[in-house]
């Protein structure tokens, strides 16, 4: 039975969310935001979306996508529709009955939990936060930072959670690129911080997505989130150190996946790569190492996953060395390798915390020349950690400048790059991803790491 909303003058924040009256408001118009948005707008709602780049709401407001894989089309069908704007005036925080807020959760350079983003977005609502609103923090985070970080901050100008306003944690489960499963299409998990907010939150997500998925408390919700994560990181870990095992044996493990997943029970496909990337899966499993800390709980499965999946692309280098001085009598110093894939996926220009950015750093530093092709990536960006790489632009993957080069290395298996070509004019192929094989291409010169 659906719970009966107590608070004063509730249930017309109710009404609203069920008739689709009300207008939401998305904090953080990126890979998370936008795609929530659009699915507000399809589900009938006026979407007021908020960021504090200026260029990308302009951008945004001119119906212009600004990531590849959500089309133009539906971003100008929102604004012509009157149903979506964007803005970087927070001042309006006011004006939307729900505010979503979809902001990176970033780590420090000592693998800490960077907050940041999430306490100037609290600050913001706060200034303008009025009653019957519902927030919602979207954003990984470690059990605990809803009520403890969010709420306090929310409550500093006198209104009260549960009370005056309305307080919940929905993780975001975004697989961007994926296009079997649209945000609308993935259930929702929701913890509110009581009962009422439980309503709320669910009353709203019920018009967005195929099911909700209710908690006991925003700290659960927070942990589901985690677990989640940590458990693919886990799982890629033990790939990844199957592949170093096997490969010594000479025994190829994608060849053992395959046949392992025939087994209709107690089996589930994971596969190795040079390491991991993405906003998620590097990062999130360290928020809850952080917080054991505190309880004085060592994370010893979590942290060896971490050390296996980043000792990957150094594995993968030295394996381009070994494959370089085996087949041309030659090392990586003074070498010209073309990387294939800068994206952290296949078919995503996202570059967070891609292992591409760090395979370019550890072959260079070898004395190696690199170049890159991505198509979905045609300069890189000023990132973090790696800034004397911004500016680089994507060479064209051509017959004649492919044998230019003492080795391609397949880092992304984009499906758009035309793998029988690499296979037939490079010198030597080191596929990270079994990208060729799949692609029907068997030869000498590919060699799987």
């Amino acid at each position: 039975m659906p719970h009966r909303i107590s608070a004063r003058n509730v249930p017309s924040l109710l009404h609203n969310f069920a008739s689709r009256k009300a207008t939401v408001g998305v904090l953080g118009l990126g890979y998370v935001g936008i795609p929530l948005a659009l699915t507000a707008i399809k589900a009938g709602y006026r979407v007021l979306g908020f960021d504090v780049d200026r260029p990308r709401t302009e951008q945004l407001n001119r119906g212009e996508s600004i990531i590849k894989h959500i089309k133009a089309a539906d971003i100008a069908d929102a604004v012509q529709s009157k149903r979506f704007e964007a803005t970087s005036d927070f001042a309006r925080l006011h004006e939307p009955d729900a505010i979503l807020i979809c902001v990176p959760t970033p780590l420090t350079k000592h693998r800490e939990p960077d907050l940041s983003f999430v306490e100037q977005s609290s600050k913001a609502i706060a200034k303008s936060l009025r009653p019957e609103q519902l927030i919602v923090l979207e954003s990984t985070t470690y059990p605990g930072t809803t009520t403890d970080v969010v709420r306090p901050i929310l409550e500093t100008g006198g209104l009260k959670s549960g009370k005056d306003f309305f307080l919940a944690y929905s993780p975001e489960r975004e697989d961007p690129g994926n296009p079997e499963f649209r945000t609308g299409l993935i259930p929702k998990v929701v913890g509110g911080d009581g009962a009422d907010a439980q309503a709320l939150a669910e009353a709203l997500y019920r018009q967005l997505v195929v099911k909700t998925i209710p908690v006991s408390s925003p700290a659960t919700a927070e942990a589901v989130k985690l677990t989640e994560n940590i458990f693919r990181a886990i799982n890629i870990a033990l790939v990844n150190e199957l592949k170093v095992i096997y490969g010594a044996m000479g025994v190829d493990i994608w060849e053992v996946i395959d046949a392992a997943k025939t087994k209709p029970f107690g089996f589930m496909p994971f596969y190795p790569g040079p390491g991991l990337g993405g906003h998620c899966i590097p990062i999130d499993p360290f928020y809850l190492t952080w917080k054991a800390r505190e309880h004085e709980i060592s994370t010893r499965f979590i942290e060896l996953a971490g050390e296996i999946n980043s000792a990957m692309p150094r594995h993968v280098v030295e394996r381009l060395a070994r494959a370089l001085d085996e087949r041309q009598q030659r090392g990586l110093n003074g070498a010209r390798i073309l990387l294939i894939g800068l994206a952290y996926k296949k078919n995503v220009d996202d570059i967070r915390e891609s292992p591409s950015l760090k395979l370019i750093e550890l072959m260079e530093q070898r004395g190696a020349a690199v170049d890159y092709h991505d198509p979905y990536i045609p300069t890189i960006p000023i990132t973090r950690e790696y800034r004397d790489l911004a500016g680089r632009k994507s060479v064209a993957l051509e017959a004649g400048s492919l044998a230019r080069f003492d080795a391609v290395l397949i880092a992304t298996d984009h499906d758009a790059v035309n793998y029988q070509l690499v296979a037939k004019h490079a010198k030597l192929t080191l596929d990270t991803r079994n990208a060729c094989r799949r692609a029907g291409v068997e030869s000498d010169n590919v060699v799987r790491a």
